[in-house]
């Protein structure tokens, strides 16, 4: 029993809707209506916006009310509700002929659904047998395929394995044939430093000594072709850093094309094993809709077929990269070991020179300290022959001075008197010559001692020399790698 006023909306609440090929027409039954609901007037608009458009569709037809309005015209005109519950009452009227027409039609309907079955039957024990033969001979025909993709699988897998192995080795010898070249180069950092040692060294010679000589020519160039044999080194490091790293790619893709292959390996075997009776089969709802293939046959064996490809052609090249390697460290080892001979044989020559020059200077030496003896004494000579003159010389010059003192006219030039003024002369000028003899003779020792000073300047910086190049240089380039170890053995 529904409130009166209330509004609708629940679809379980609508009025069925009947076929109406089995109702009357709602015109032929307006006068069995009879107005029993006393007058009622909502108290709301009944054309608000949240009252749904489908009850003023089912409610659009309202009975005549004329009668009621004829019996009263003072009274307000007023409009009863249409509810869903009043036209269910009012529209459900059926006659006899449309009951026994509806049981009719059951019946057909009956009929018609009993034959359809039958012939479902029969269709479908034979789809049943047909179907049941094409699984089997689907089920078989897979089977084969998933041998065949097995022994496909195992081909390659064997092939890869075998390439696998081979860039394995090749891997490893290229890795001990870098390993020979890093301490060939590594080895060539000793004698580097020797040489620059040496030239660092001859640097500290002194004066004439520090001369751009055949040594430090050989030196220089003993510098550039140990870095000229460093660099070539170097750059083969590199290659084979990279021809190493080539090499593990490709052994990676094998690596991992052969692990793909061994879980497609696994996983086909186990599909080519399972039969209708196996355990851990299942359904798996819309696995036949999921496309995850990636490949066809003609893709798959051509990416085995380019990693194998691949591997051959890194090996080739790291193959010929061994030899490239091998040749340069035979080279470089020769081209070491002349030089550092040509730098000894220069030493060698240079000492002997310098050992000879010194040898001369000694000589000169010895023969300049003999004649500075000498020198010496003769100044001694000299200076004792000054000395020897001033008594004489006070002696006339006393005489003179006290012949001054004579009175009057016994100041007379006489001869005694001219005698005296000449020996003082004669005196004076012999000391004199004697001081200028004793000025030459100093010079000559002060020459002479400079030349001295310059032999024994110049013996010490050849005693300098010497003592760098025979010494230092040579103490230094006594130990020089092996050939082995300049080829990278230990």
């Amino acid at each position: 029993m529904e409130l009166l006023g209330s509004t609708l909306t629940a679809t379980y609440a609508r009025p069925k809707v009947t076929a109406t090929n089995f109702l009357p027409a709602i015109s032929t039954m307006a006068s069995s209506y009879k107005n029993r609901a006393p007058p009622y007037s909502p108290n709301y608009s009944m054309s608000l916006p949240w009252r749904p458009s489908t009850y003023y569709k089912v409610a659009s037809i309202s009975p005549g009310l004329a009668p009621l309005s004829n019996s009263a015209p003072a009274a307000v005109q007023t409009q009863m509700a249409n509810y869903p519950s009043n036209r269910t009452a009012l529209y459900a009227r059926y006659t006899p002929d449309d009951w026994y027409k509806s049981n009719h039609i059951h019946y057909k309907d009956s009929e018609s659904s009993r034959h359809s079955a039958e012939r479902l039957r029969l269709d479908t024990a034979r789809l049943i047998q047909f179907k049941d033969q094409q699984t089997r001979r689907s089920q078989s025909e897979t089977s084969k395929n998933i041998g065949e993709r097995v022994t496909d699988i195992a081909f390659w897998r064997s092939e890869i394995n075998h390439e696998t192995d081979q860039m394995i080795g090749e891997t490893n010898a290229l890795t001990d044939v870098k390993k020979r070249l890093e301490r060939a180069l590594a080895e060539t950092e000793g004698p580097l430093q020797v040489a620059q040692e040496c030239l660092y060294n001859r640097e500290k010679r002194m004066a004439i000594d520090l001369v751009h000589d055949d040594v430090e020519k050989q030196l220089l160039k003993e510098v550039d072709c140990i870095k000229s044999c460093q660099e070539r080194m170097r750059r083969h490091v590199d290659r084979a850093t990279t021809q190493l790293s080539a090499n593990r790619a490709a052994q990676h893709e094998l690596e991992r094309d052969i692990n793909d292959k061994q879980s497609a390996f696994r996983i086909d075997e186990k599909c080519h094993q399972l039969r209708n009776t196996s355990d851990g089969i299942g359904y798996y709802r819309g696995v036949e809709r999921l496309d995850a293939t990636v490949s066809v046959p003609e893709s798959w064996a051509k990416f085995s077929d380019d990693n194998i490809l691949r591997s051959q052609s890194e090996r080739i090249a790291s193959a010929k990269l061994r030899d490239d390697i091998e040749n340069l460290l035979n080279i470089t080892s020769n081209e070491l070991w002349n030089q550092f001979n040509i730098v000894n044989m220069a030493f060698t020559n240079r000492i002997s020179e310098v050992a000879d020059a010194k040898n001369k200077l000694q000589t000169h030496l010895a023969k300049t300290l003999q004649e500075i003896f000498q020198t010496e004494m003769t100044i001694e000579a000299i200076k004792k022959a000054i000395r020897n003159k001033e008594a004489p010389l006070k002696v006339a010059q006393t005489r003179l001075d006290e012949r001054t003192r004579r009175p009057n006219v016994e100041l007379c030039r006489d001869p005694a008197q001219l005698r005296l003024v000449n020996e003082v002369r004669e005196i004076d000028e012999t000391i004199q010559t004697l001081q200028q003899r004793l000025k030459d003779a100093e010079d000559a020792l002060q020459m002479l001692l400079h030349t001295k000073a310059t032999l024994e300047h110049d013996l010490a910086v050849k005693a300098h020399s010497l003592f760098i190049d025979q010494e230092k240089c040579m103490g230094m380039r006594k130990c020089f790698p092996s050939t082995p170890r300049l080829v990278g053995y230990t």
